[in-house]
This record gives structure tokens, C-alpha cells and sequence, in this order.
């Protein structure tokens, strides 16, 4: 069950964003130079961490014969143009819209460079009802998911206490910073992923689209 709140924080990537099949896309082109194959074997545990961490990930999984910045260095002109056509998750901007007409202070924490959620969102005007958005290269995070420092700074910046915000999320780092921040969770996970593992969620949904309010208490 969910306790009250008075703000709401969204992630960005396969909240938001239907962004995911194009980092595996993305990703595969990679490593398919290698003979690779990268799938939610190895996807499921890389989502919502920092670049650099997956790339880490990634190498030692695969045994890429290139280091992890030559994979992200490979990596991001293919995303960049892919975000270019990044569509929205169902039920998102209706979401997003209903909450911010029920009053709800909204803030936003993405793992994405500053540049990569302007790519992102360009073409999503909806994205202007975020009272805040922190990206992952904000000089002023320690450090990234599964830490809890981006949500407790857009807490921070929202001007409320962690423990009066609520946090959508679809990966399990993204679940674990959220509860180590002190915030309840509202999980969304991935179709491929294992629902039984976001034990740390207060609830989890299948989807956004047609989002029921009364869960929320609205």
C-alpha cells in the first residue's frame, strides 16, 4: 500500500521513453562486430545504471575485445540518432498530464547526459509540466543508480522531503536507489524482465496507459 506523498518523480528510460529497444539495438551493432550477441540476459542488470558502469558490465560479460570506452565511444552516434525517433511509453503523457492538472509538483532523474534527454525529448513538448529535471552528468551527484543521490538531489530541488515523494521506475538499480532515498516506488518493469525480483517495490504495474488514479489515492 502506499502512504501519502505530495510529489512525484519519474525516471525517463522505459517509464517515459520507450528508449530501451533502441540501446539494444544500438548496442547489438556493437558488439555484433565481435560475434557478439547481447540480450535481457545481460541487459536486465546493465538498465538504469550510468554509461560507463553498463559498458564495464558489458565488457566482462562478453569478453569485448575493446575497452568500455571504445564500446561507448562506438556506441553513441548510433544512439544519438536513434533517440532522434524515441516514441512515448503508452499511457505516459496522459499520466504526466493528469497528474499536473491534480496539482502534483513533478520532477524527473534520468541517468541520460544533459544532451542525450534534449535529443530524447525534442520532439515531446509535454516534457515542459517537469518542474525539475536532473540528468546524470549534474556535477553535483556523487553517484549514479543504484545510488540514491539523484533522486534525494531532485527531492532537494523540488524543495520536499524524500520521504513525501513518490518514484516511478522500471529497473531494478533505479528501484534500490529510490528506497535508499527513503521514497516509496511505483515499479514498471520491462516485459522481459522478472517481476518476482522488484521485491523493494510498493507496487508494480504492467503498464502506464489507462494509469488508474485511485491507486495513487487522486
Amino acid at each position: 500500500m502506499l502512504t501519502a506523498f505530495s510529489h512525484i518523480i519519474f525516471d525517463l528510460d522505459g517509464v517515459l521513453l520507450d528508449t530501451e529497444p533502441l540501446y539494444t539495438q544500438a548496442t547489438q551493432a556493437v558488439v555484433g562486430e565481435f560475434g557478439r550477441t547481447f540480450d535481457w540476459s545481460i541487459k536486465g542488470d546493465m538498465i538504469g545504471r550510468s554509461a560507463m558502469d553498463g559498458a564495464r558490465y558489458l565488457k566482462q560479460k562478453l569478453d569485448l575485445p575493446i575497452e568500455a570506452e571504445e564500446y561507448l565511444r562506438r556506441r553513441t552516434p548510433i544512439l544519438e540518432g536513434l533517440f532522434e525517433t524515441a516514441p512515448e511509453m503508452p499511457g505516459a503523457r496522459s499520466l504526466v498530464a493528469g497528474l499536473s492538472a491534480r496539482g502534483i509538483p513533478l520532477g524527473l532523474a534520468t541517468s541520460s547526459d544533459a544532451r542525450q534527454y534534449r535529443i530524447k525529448t525534442s520532439r515531446h513538448d509535454w516534457f515542459a509540466q517537469f518542474q525539475v529535471v536532473v540528468c546524470g552528468d549534474d556535477a553535483r551527484l556523487g553517484a549514479l543508480k543504484p545510488a540514491p543521490d539523484i533522486f534525494l538531489l531532485t527531492a532537494e530541488e523540488l524543495g520536499c522531503a524524500p520521504e513525501n515523494c513518490l518514484v516511478f521506475e522500471d529497473s531494478l538499480a533505479g528501484v534500490t536507489a529510490a528506497r535508499a532515498a527513503g521514497m516509496q516506488v511505483i515499479a514498471m518493469p520491462d516485459p522481459n524482465m522478472d517481476a518476482s525480483r522488484y521485491t523493494q517495490a510498493s507496487l508494480v504495474v504492467e503498464s502506464l496507459q489507462d494509469f488508474d488514479f485511485s491507486l495513487l489515492g487522486l
